[in-house]
């Protein structure tokens, strides 16, 4: 039975935290809206306005650099379920001051519960994303994640919407109205919190140091620690950048260069906000329910192609003015811009949620949230850069918003670059997700079971020399395969398979020294916990049968006892680069064919692991047979 992520919204484990996240993030943008609403109420004037809009930010991400270090503390210390409600507990507190501050219209009040807020989302925050493992299946991160960054879009687009009509619609009860919609708003996340189910304490006995300075320096260290998070928390931290660049210019752009009123601004916003809500429900069917992380250069280069259709799509200011969205979407070139605006938070989508996927799938458990907490002052720290950045371009160098768009398309490409460089993981994943979805039609199934960390060996049929391609794709965590030589120095391929830190192997009367290299490449790979695929029969089938397993299997675990996971390729025997051939005599390019069938269906299973012990050549032989079944 097909699974759709959708049935996570079904269940308990998952809609009421999906619903208490939600909740949260619109009633912050309600409250902020309004309080934009209340200086228009109250008729200030326009440099007490650009006082509070420079003010508001900076008192929300506030509290990100003083507290995250402690917060990530909490997290990993109490139990899930409890620190959420204590957080929404927090929310109605703060809520209910802030509703003071509408119905005296004190911005002093209205500020100092802005600053509340933002403190209760820093300890909102570490606790949002590490619960996600603890309530998830290994195969649903990508689908949670998902959904969660939709519901969040969506959340923060009605919140804007709704905080901004509260004073337009109510006039002089507006005021009342925005007190009571917000705590409203925040008894009901309250009480929504109170059906999430248990999820256990990631470090019940850390002991919680409060000095933030030395403890952000320590959980900063230790989103470091793994080269693939530091630079996943390094990418989710460059999409809050690009996305505050982006959304920061977007008021301006709607009204100078797209010629709109008020209006059309949430127009545009609502255009990025639905492409990034649908490019983080897609991820899940992507990636084909593992981490894929292949979908993150996919997601960084579609940005700056857009974002570069963007610039030229309006590169001056528009000739007319106080367009509604009505009459912007009859005006020439508007269709261009709006997929140029939904195609970025396509990609955003693309780019965020596998990020967020790899965090949680490769953080140590009871590190966890100090690693969100860690990745949150970095956030905070991109955030203000680019609230910095882009005064600077516009006052200074005199920037048109089109240009900071042209200037944010080539950073973000080149930052993606560099990123990809430094782990080549990224784009090893990509290529390997482009090459075999394009000439196959992949199916996978049984590879949650592979552990998310520590050493073990894989097992698996060999058919044709885009194996250890196909199963790189297929299984979430990087895979040091041991493959023929020759496979290993194919022109193109084989630069893939060195990123891949893939082992060359020849056979002991080919090439000894190379045998003998591989064998202790293989034992340093488990030592250090690593995954290595091998493929027992030693050579691709010449007949579309399994042939029968040699003894490397055993001499690799007699000297490292690890667990094994049978794994078995099917359909691959009628696909191109196996060896079948139409001709007796045929060559290999008739080897090397395009199959009858444009992407071709083949299917990747996998069996549990088992303890070394008692395994032998043989019996995974049989294994790996039966899990392959009659489809060769």
């Amino acid at each position: 039975m097909a699974h759709n992520q959708f049935a996570l919204l079904t269940q308990r484990r998952f809609l009421p935290f999906f619903l208490t996240q939600a909740f949260g993030a619109f009633n912050d943008n309600v409250y902020r809206q309004a309080i934009i609403g209340l200086l228009f109420y109250l008729g200030v004037d326009d440099a007490q306005r650009t006082l509070y809009t420079n003010l508001a930010p900076a008192l929300f991400i506030l509290p990100y650099f003083l507290f995250s270090a402690t917060a990530g503390q909490i997290a990993e210390k109490l139990e899930k379920h409890k620190l959420i409600r204590i957080t929404t507990s927090m929310e109605i507190a703060i809520m209910s001051l802030a509703a003071v501050g509408f119905v005296t219209q004190n911005m002093t009040i209205l500020l100092i519960a802005l600053f509340g807020t933002g403190l209760q989302s820093t300890l909102f925050g570490p606790v949002k994303y590490s619960i996600l493992p603890s309530v998830l299946k290994p195969e649903e991160l990508t689908g949670g994640n998902g959904l969660v960054e939709m519901g969040t879009s969506i959340a923060i687009l009605t919140g804007m919407i709704f905080g901004g009509l509260i004073f337009t619609l109510a006039g002089t009860h507006g005021p009342v109205v925005a007190a009571t919609a917000i705590i409203v708003l925040a008894v009901t996340g309250n009480l929504v919190s109170r059906m999430i189910p248990r999820a256990d304490a990631g470090e019940p006995d850390l002991k919680i140091q409060w000095n933030p300075i030395p403890e952000s320096v320590k959980i900063m260290r230790m989103t470091r620690r793994q080269p693939a998070v530091r630079n996943s928390v390094l990418g989710v931290s460059w999409f809050w950048f690009v996305g505050t660049v982006l959304t920061s210019q977007l008021p301006g752009y709607a009204l100078t260069n797209l010629g709109g009123d008020p209006t059309l601004y949430i127009f545009a916003l609502a255009l990025f906000s639905i492409g990034t809500g649908v490019g983080s429900m897609l991820c899940e069917r992507l990636s084909a329910r593992t981490v894929e992380i292949g979908l993150v250069p996919l997601g960084a280069f579609g940005i700056s192609a857009f974002m570069i259709d963007l610039y030229f799509a309006r590169t001056g200011a528009a000739t007319a003015t106080g367009l509604d969205v009505a009459a912007f979407v009859r005006s020439a070139g508007s269709w261009r811009i709006m997929i140029d605006l939904v195609g970025i938070g396509l990609f955003a989508g693309f780019f965020v949620v596998p990020l967020f996927a790899l965090i949680q799938n490769r953080s140590p458990k009871n590190e966890l949230s100090r690693v969100i907490a860690g990745m949150n002052i970095q956030n905070a720290a991109f955030i203000v850069s680019a609230a910095v950045l882009g005064v600077v371009v516009q006052r200074f160098l005199h920037w048109t918003i089109p240009q900071v768009f042209l200037a944010l398309a080539i950073a973000n490409a080149l930052v993606a670059i560099y990123i990809f460089t430094i782990v080549p993981e990224f784009l090893m994943r990509f290529l390997s997700w482009v090459l075999v979805r394009t000439l196959y039609r992949l199916r996978v199934s049984g590879v949650e079971k592979i552990p998310d960390e520590g050493a073990a060996l894989v097992v698996c049929n060999h058919v044709s020399y885009m194996d250890a391609l196909i199963l790189s794709a297929s299984i979430p965590r990087p895979v040091r395969f041991v493959m023929y030589y020759k496979i290993f120095n194919i022109p193109v391929m084989s630069w893939i398979f060195r990123t891949a830190k893939a082992i060359p192997i020849a056979g002991a009367k080919e090439d000894p020294e190379v045998m003998r290299r591989a064998f202790e490449e293989i034992d340093a790979a488990l030592a250090d916990g690593q995954l290595v695929g091998i493929f027992p029969e030693g050579a691709l089938t010449k007949d579309g049968e399994i042939a029968a397993f040699k003894s490397g299997v055993e001499r690799v675990l007699e000297k490292n006892p690890v667990p094994v996971i049978p794994m078995a390729l099917r359909g691959m025997w009628a696909s191109m680069w196996s060896r079948r051939s139409n001709r007796a005599e045929g060559g290999w390019l008739d080897r090397m064919r395009v199959p009858r069938r444009f992407r071709a269906a083949i299917e990747v299973v996998a069996d549990p692991p088992q303890d070394a012990a008692g395994v032998s050549a043989q019996s995974l032989e049989a294994q790996v047979r039966a899990l392959r079944g009659d489809r060769a």
